[in-house]
């Protein structure tokens, strides 16, 4: 998709040229000066007449009616040269995709210079490759097709003086998340009737195979025999076998310093017995985002091999309702030992969760995050902006925020106090409750999920505002987001770089 090429010939045949500009520019400068020098100071005529902006993400399409060798130009709004992030190119560079794409323009040429002259040159082609794949996807609908010609973005000419193979290096960095992201964008956005539990471990398996991962997919006998409780309560009502997918990168000879990630992979959540409203229940396909996160990251470790021994979990069920399901007030012993008396039988992930966290212990966990739809209370505190986190290790924490700030994606922390951990020990019958109302519901999920981690560095991300949206983004569609997948991405690369 990518050609990389060392200075920009505006006499060459390049159809359609991308250039970034500032608005605290007075001046054209660059190869913005140069262009308008080729056209005579038109460009300058054009900024003094408000025409063309540089405001943040305007994107003015100008063509040079034979002028240059290139037919249009695309100038990008990039705002005030102090106030640029990382963030804010890669929005820039999806509302640029998404006008080109829209114009049905097929072969471009990127001038990369002119967006990374605040923020390092691998930040701005890392940005570049990650927006131009995200901010185009598409999910392969059930509609009638028809025999109409799909316009897409065929291929990108990228120029910089930078040294070429460190600009492709992060090119391709940039595509592996965003290939990743997308991955899990199409699960969470396949139908549950095309993603059971049976289904999202076949995908699990093909991504193993394509990479060599090795890879294990415990059945119910298996989960019986292990004695996962709160997993085979969850899958009772539905007519679908529970599946615990388990899948290992071996960076190295020693498996050791294991970074695990912990995916919920409800494929669709009716809520049991405590039955979800009718409205908007069709959205509960989507209550498998994080292990559609888990499951993307994957894809991504595959392309990129980072040199750190990671594992992936993802415990898979449905939550329906039939003569077996399981009922508000039943008691079940989770594979840790630990018997929950269940008051909702909608709070069931961080049921199939605790099997699936004490299991990645015993697989030899080092550090382990858990990612999940979790609650609708998060939704309430945090809208579909920010994801919550909870942890039990700061330095862990404070790694894990970094690495979201570097990708991007908003996160916000959730406090563990004393007194929260109290909130769930109120049952006559069992060690704990597994849902004690609706006062601190995040914090409940994330305190019930730590009585099974122990003193193993944990962090627990309840994306279940930010997993699937209503609305388009700079970025991509309505539909599945494919959040968190390119967080835990970049907190793989700060493991490899510590290692």
């Amino acid at each position: 998709m990518f050609t990389i090429k060392n200075g920009i010939d505006l006499k060459e045949g390049i159809h359609t040229l991308v250039v970034g500009i500032y608005s605290d520019d007075k001046k054209p400068t660059g190869i913005t000066k140069e262009i308008d020098g080729a056209l005579n100071g038109h460009i300058t005529e054009l900024f003094k007449s408000g025409e063309l902006s540089a405001k943040l993400k305007k994107v003015t399409r100008i063509h040079t009616l034979g002028a240059l060798g290139l037919k249009s130009i695309y100038f990008v709004g990039l705002g005030k040269k102090k106030d640029l992030t990382y963030r804010n190119v890669r929005d820039a560079f999806g509302r640029a995709a998404k006008e080109l794409k829209s114009s049905k323009q097929e072969d471009i040429a990127i001038a990369l210079d002119s967006f990374g002259s605040e923020i390092e040159i691998t930040q701005t082609a890392h940005a570049l490759a990650e927006a131009f794949i995200l901010s185009t996807y598409k999910f392969e609908d059930y509609k009638e097709k028809k025999n109409d010609k799909r316009y897409e973005l065929k291929s990108i000419t990228v120029y910089s003086e930078e040294n070429e193979a460190t600009v492709i290096n992060a090119l391709k960095t940039g595509e592996a998340y965003a290939v990743g992201t997308n991955v899990a964008r199409d699960l969470v956005n396949t139908p549950g009737n095309m993603l059971t539990p049976t289904d999202f471990a076949e995908r699990a398996v093909n991504i193993s195979e394509k990479y060599g991962f090795e890879y294990d997919v415990l059945e119910r006998k298996d989960m019986m025999e292990l004695g996962m409780g709160a997993l085979l309560a969850v899958s009772q009502g539905s007519e679908q076998d529970p599946k615990m997918i388990v899948v290992k990168y071996m960076a190295k000879k020693d498996w050791n310093d294991v970074l695990t990630f912990v995916g919920k992979g409800l494929t669709f959540d009716a809520g049991g017995y405590s039955i979800k409203p009718a409205l908007n229940m069709h959205e509960m396909k989507s209550d498998m985002g994080g292990g559609a996160a888990v499951l993307g990251a994957m894809e991504a470790v595959g392309r990129l091999k980072p040199d750190v021994n990671i594992m992936f979990v993802i415990p898979s069920s449905e939550n329906l309702i039939n003569g077996s399901a399981m009922k508000p007030g039943d008691v079940m012993t989770s594979m840790s030992g630990k018997t929950i008396e269940v008051t909702n039988t909608d709070a069931e992930g961080r049921l199939i969760l605790a099997d699936a966290l004490t299991y990645a212990k015993e697989l030899g966990a080092s550090y382990l995050v858990d990612l999940a739809t979790l609650t609708g209370g998060i939704v309430v505190a945090f809208g579909d902006i920010a994801s919550g986190v909870m942890t039990n290790d700061e330095d862990f924490f404070e790694k894990f925020e970094r690495s979201a700030e570097e990708a991007g994606e908003y996160v916000w922390r959730l406090p563990m106090f004393g007194p929260y951990k109290k909130i769930l020990k109120t049952s006559d019958v069992a060690d704990f409750v597994n849902s004690a109302g609706r006062l601190a519901h995040p914090i409940q999920g994330g305190v019930f999920l730590s009585e099974f981690v122990g003193e193993t560095p944990w962090l627990h991300l309840d994306i279940a505002g930010t997993a699937y949206s209503n609305k388009t983004s700079d970025l991509g569609p309505k539909g599945a987001t494919g959040v968190m997948t390119r967080s835990i991405l970049k907190l793989i690369e700060k493991f490899e770089t510590q290692s």
